[in-house]
């Protein structure tokens, strides 16, 4: 396991964890960036790994960005924007992932930034204490790390711009109400339910999660509904050259449970 100053990687069964440790508030910064991306990489490349999941340290997920960090980006226009292409290039990564990915988001805030990066994750649990917002307008600044594009895409765009536009924070059940978590758990229970789902999901050949992951993916990226369908059609052809399928079906018909090998 590679030594980072802000994140700690482990495994546990099939799973990686990553956790983001930064006090006091876990905000981001470039250092926490280049971290998470480099652990996010050696959790990838671990062929023993088949879910990786991301939390936060002590009570916080992440409460946002490093403030400090910014108002020294303002003062260059090219940093701003290399900082805002290196964010976009982790999240696309980490949404891109043929490994499934499970944002645990433990504490007080998944804020700004935060939930800019729980939206880039396949699967988000919540503790019932979390409180979700984009509050950039309250700092003359916008989202910058995907939140005016995967906010309107996973709650609709009214939605999206009543928390952007108006700042404010929503509690757990509701973000769960309007589809922005997957669900809600009881404070000090998020990483042992992500734990609890990663165990289920490594049950699972990684050859069709992966094709799954893309076909959802690439799918939504097509405003056409029949080009949206080709891609998965081919996703679900390109399955055909699996070892994984042929033992699936085949347990399937003798009634027994499939032994996958990822291949």
């Amino acid at each position: 396991m590679g030594e980072y100053q802000t994140v700690k990687l482990s495994t546990e069964d099939r799973a990686a964890i990553i956790t983001i440790d930064h006090p006091p508030v876990n905000a981001f910064n470039s250092q926490v960036l280049a971290d998470l991306d480099a652990a996010f990489d050696e959790a990838t490349a671990n062929d023993q790994v088949k879910v990786i999941i991301i939390t936060g340290a002590g009570q916080l997920f992440v409460a946002g960005a490093d403030i400090n960090e910014l108002r020294e980006l303002k003062q260059d226009q090219e940093a701003l924007l290399e900082y805002g292409r290196k964010g976009h290039n982790l999240l696309f990564k980490i949404e891109r992932s043929r490994k499934p990915v499970i944002a645990a988001i433990n504490g007080r805030f998944a804020l700004g930034g935060g939930n800019e990066l729980a939206m880039a994750c396949h699967i988000r649990i919540a503790e019932d204490s979390v409180q979700f917002g984009q509050p950039e307008i309250a700092l003359g600044l916008m989202p910058g790390w995907g939140g005016t594009q995967r906010l309107p895409r996973i709650v609709g765009k009214g939605r999206a711009l009543e928390l952007i536009l108006g700042g404010g924070r929503i509690k757990a059940q509701e973000a769960y109400r309007i589809g922005l978590v997957n669900k809600v758990v009881p404070v000090g229970s998020v990483v042992r339910e992500a734990k609890r789902w990663a165990k289920v999901l490594s049950n699972w050949s990684a050859i069709p999660m992966a094709a799954i992951i893309t076909s959802v993916n690439e799918g939504l990226e097509e405003k056409n509904l029949e080009k949206a369908m080709e891609i998965e059609g081919q996703q679900f052809a390109a399955l055909q050259a699996s070892d994984d399928m042929a033992e699936g079906l085949a347990a399937f018909l003798e009634k027994r449970r499939p032994k996958f090998q990822d291949k």
